[in-house]
């Protein structure tokens, strides 16, 4: 008997399990009662099966018994086929036998309605003060592929190739369906899987806890996902973590992208999906690729397998033919890789074979005259394979020709680590040596591309040995622990801000017309006189603002006008006053952001400040603490970055400055704890270099009191 691998993991009963007994056995493979015990059987699980049903005596040639109470010992996972009313007194006698895991296939719980919210409900609470594993319910079961221990009544696996040996890919989804397919499609490429895993309605162990289950797996240095929503975004953060300290791949496929997918989300498993920019801001981060659809998916667990071998975003491209090099050359840089013109010696090695209409500075055209010389192929592939110039090399050659490279492919991807990738659109034979000898072969230039494009720009961070996953921090210290003045107006926010580096204009509080003069006189004109009141947040129309004041008449003026349409606009609102502030002029207006999501706690936005930002949605995204290098980042991510960086010989912004004040802006906005709901800045104006930056306005608003 094959035992299982010893893990202290809570869920290691549910998806190693050393002895599997099924509630509501049948006798039909057909049923989902039958087809788990059919697949144990025929797949050769080597722990003990034990069905229960009173109806028979033997199942698939096991002994069948009437109840979970005559079973010889207390089995690690139950599986309960039988409906949904029947569960929870089911799970209580499991709890009772001693069965530490269970796995509820029955629909007919929260994601229909009222009724079935009440069953889920009571599932819940039971199994909180029970202690048990209870994976779902609305599942369609697990397969550790390993160890064929087989709980699911997933027919693919009857109808998908079967697994010669043993896998390192894993799939964990929120959709046994999906599940399903990418297990078919991958399948058919010849990937070989650890688990096969659904989570159903989550009701007892969410998406969060079986990743970290997958971190900590042996078996799996892949792992495929589907996600619609993440109930426990800290856990899910750590998992994904421990997956990049550990070298290991993880894919994901974000479902709701548009509010159409929002809303067949909801109405499928009672999920609403999150917020997709924050989403994707923290799958950059924490170095998941996402995925965008299932053949990609499936693709990229193809190409994990060769993901040892040393590759990154700068792409070779070979090919017979100009317009193919040209078309490869188009969709690598619109997906973000970089196709560079190769050096010199490299380019004279490449002509020496190479006739003089063929292109040799990448992508290099070897012509069809190219590969009827062996020894060139040969020198050509070494050459590449050894340059500094470049991370990848992908050839494309059609069927015959690909042949006729084969051996010599083989050879130098056998002799060097670096990624030898094939594109074949012909019938090439010898594609299985080509993928055996460490070249994958792809038969679609699309789908060459889709895959290939994430693949290597998370080899890419690979090569740097730059993890960008978040960085976590432990609470701040007492010490760096702050708390939001009582009043939250402008000039008290930004006073706040102040103290961890964003720089504030300079600006003085005003409470009569004769003060807004003293005030402006101070500063030096032209100056904006605007509202300062905790309880008018849009100054602006209120009629709360007034710029490029240039004289005591314009300021007195201004003082009464602000004071008169503030008044009108917000009868109970409580106004200290004018705040003025010296006219500043810049380069650059930023916004900066930092709101709660409810999954990824507070996520920062950076973007171009003003009317614009809404416009355009400029913006970038990630998660807390952000630091000076990130801010750099999410800066040179903006479209408007140009207007930072001299656009047309207009001078540069400080933009290094800008970068300490993101960075003292976030560090501001962790001391908070829980205090705060949303923080904002805008504008941040960015003055030229040497100059600095100044916040131009803040906005507080404080979290909700907690019930």
């Amino acid at each position: 008997m094959l035992a299982p691998v010893q893990s202290t993991h809570r869920l290691e009963p549910l998806l190693n399990p050393a002895s599997i007994a099924i509630v509501g056995a049948s006798n039909n493979a057909a049923r989902i009662g039958g087809m788990p015990i059919a697949h144990l059987t025929k797949f050769g699980y080597q722990g003990r099966i034990y069905p229960i049903n009173p109806k028979y005596e033997e199942v698939f040639g096991q002994r069948c018994y009437a109840d979970l109470e005559s079973l010889p010992e207390a089995p690690d996972l139950v599986v309960l086929a039988i409906a949904a009313a029947d569960v929870t007194p089911m799970l209580k006698r499991c709890h009772a036998r001693g069965v530490r895991a269970v796995i509820v296939y029955a629909a007919g719980f929260a994601e229909e309605g009222a009724k079935g919210q009440a069953l889920q409900d009571e599932l819940e609470a039971y199994v909180a003060t029970a202690g048990m594993v209870v994976a779902g319910p609305n599942l369609m079961g697990f397969a550790n592929l390993n160890r064929q221990a087989h709980t699911s009544f997933a027919s693919v696996f009857n109808t998908a190739p079967m697994q010669g040996g043993s896998g390192a890919v894993s799939l964990l989804t929120q959709s046994g369906n999906v599940c399903a397919a990418v297990y078919a499609i991958a399948r058919r490429l010849g990937v070989e899987f650890s688990h096969f895993i659904n989570t159903g309605n989550e009701a007892c162990v969410d998406f969060a806890q079986y990743l970290e289950y997958l971190a900590q797996d042996a078996g799996t240095e892949v792992c495929m996902g589907y996600i619609e929503e993440l109930r426990d975004g800290p856990r899910f953060i750590a998992a994904a973590q421990a997956f990049a300290q550990q070298d290991k791949l993880l894919v994901l496929y974000k479902a709701g992208e548009t509010d159409k997918g929002s809303e067949a989300v909801r109405s499928h498993t009672s999920a609403l999906a999150g917020d997709q920019q924050i989403y994707r801001a923290a799958f950059r981060q924490l170095d998941i690729i996402q995925s965008s659809d299932f053949v990609q998916m499936a693709q990229l667990a193809n190409l994990a397998q060769y993901r040892q071998r040393s590759a990154g975003r700068r792409v070779a491209i070979i090919t017979i033919s100009g317009a193919l090099g040209a078309i490869l050359a188009d969709k690598f840089l619109l997906q973000g890789l970089d196709v560079p013109t190769l050096p010199q010696q490299l380019q004279d090695v490449l002509r020496a074979g190479i006739p003089d209409y063929g292109m040799v500075s990448n992508p290099v055209d070897v012509t069809g005259n190219a590969v009827n010389d062996p020894g060139f192929v040969r020198t050509a592939m070494e050459a590449l394979a050894q340059s500094d110039a470049i991370d990848a090399v992908v050839v494309y050659a059609p069927g015959y020709m690909l042949d006729r490279m084969a051996d010599d492919l083989c050879a130098v991807a056998q002799q060097y680590p670096r990624l030898f990738v094939a594109i074949d659109t012909g019938a090439a034979q010898k594609r299985e040596q080509l993928r055996s000898g460490g070249v994958p072969v792809f038969e679609d230039i699309g789908v060459a591309v889709s895959a290939l494009s994430p693949f290597l720009l998370w080899q890419e961070r690979r090569k740097r040995n730059r993890w960008l996953g978040v960085r976590r921090e432990a609470a701040p210290a007492p010490s760096a622990r702050s708390t939001l003045p009582v009043v939250l107006d402008e000039h008290r926010c930004k006073q706040w801000l102040a103290a961890f580096g964003v720089t504030s204009v300079a600006e003085r509080v005003a409470t009569t017309a004769d003060e807004a003069v003293q005030a402006a006189e101070a500063l030096g004109y032209p100056v904006v006189l605007k509202v300062l009141s905790a309880d008018i947040t849009h100054k602006t129309e209120a009629g709360g603002v007034k710029l490029r004041l240039g004289s005591a008449a314009e300021v007195r003026t201004a003082f009464d006008e602000v004071m008169a349409s503030c008044r009108r606009y917000a009868r109970d609102a409580h106004i200290e006053g004018a705040l003025v502030q010296k006219m500043e002029t810049g380069i650059a207006e930023l916004i900066l952001g930092a709101t709660r999501d409810p999954v990824f706690g507070m996520t920062l936005t950076v973007g171009l400040g003003g009317v614009l930002t809404e416009i355009y949605q400029d913006v970038s995204h990630r998660m807390l603490p952000v630091d000076e290098a990130m801010a750099r980042e999410m800066l040179g991510e903006l479209k408007a970055f140009a207007l930072l960086d001299g656009f047309r010989g207009k001078p540069r912004g400080d933009v290094d400055a800008a970068c300490r004040a993101i960075a003292g802006f976030s560090r501001a906005v962790l001391s908070l704890q829980e205090q705060a709901g949303e923080i904002e800045v805008n504008p941040l104006l960015v003055k030229p270099v040497g100059e600095g930056v100044c916040a131009l306005d803040a906005l507080v608003i404080p979290a909700p009191a907690q019930a």
